[in-house]
């Protein structure tokens, strides 16, 4: 799993990591951080990792994700605007990113792509299709094919008589 990040990922992951100690360490010792940059960036670590946990319910939403923080949808949408991106946007790029793993994933094989699109949030598989097109130009079984993550078929014993 680890080689499959690349060296800017893997940055942006070890900040993520340490974020999120830090927001446990400070939850445990009931610290509450000096600047609100800080506070912001910490809030931002917990509903991360909140929408991780739970990015193959369909019914994910802003609403949800807010209620569960205590905050406003509101407050939600401008944590997410300070980074660029949507509530929504973020959601839809990590499932997408975790579908793309799936398809390459040579595990994931005989999975059907629509149940890995499923898996992450996208039960209509002629929606998923479009949307990974959209975003990865080429079609999740494409997709799929390029990166070699095909089963292979097992073939046949040989039927010769001696």
């Amino acid at each position: 799993m680890l080689d499959d990040v690349d060296v800017r990922g893997g940055v942006r992951l070890a900040g993520n990591v340490l974020d999120l100690l830090t927001t446990v360490l400070a939850g445990q010792l009931d610290c509450r951080p000096a600047d609100p940059d800080s506070a912001h960036r910490s809030l931002l670590v917990q509903i991360t990792a909140f929408i991780e946990r739970r990015l193959g319910d369909i019914y994910l939403t802003p609403a949800q994700i807010a209620a569960a923080h205590h905050i406003s949808t509101r407050q939600l949408h401008k944590l997410f605007h300070a980074e660029g991106i949507t509530v929504s946007g973020w959601i839809r790029q990590r499932r997408l990113e975790h579908c793309g793993h799936d398809l390459r994933d040579p595990l994931h094989a005989s999975r059907p792509v629509g149940a890995i699109a499923a898996r992450w949030g996208y039960p209509d598989a002629a929606h998923f299709s479009r949307l990974f097109k959209a975003t990865f130009g080429t079609t999740p079984r494409d997709y799929r094919i390029s990166h070699g993550a095909v089963r292979r078929p097992v073939p046949a014993p040989s039927s010769t008589v001696r």
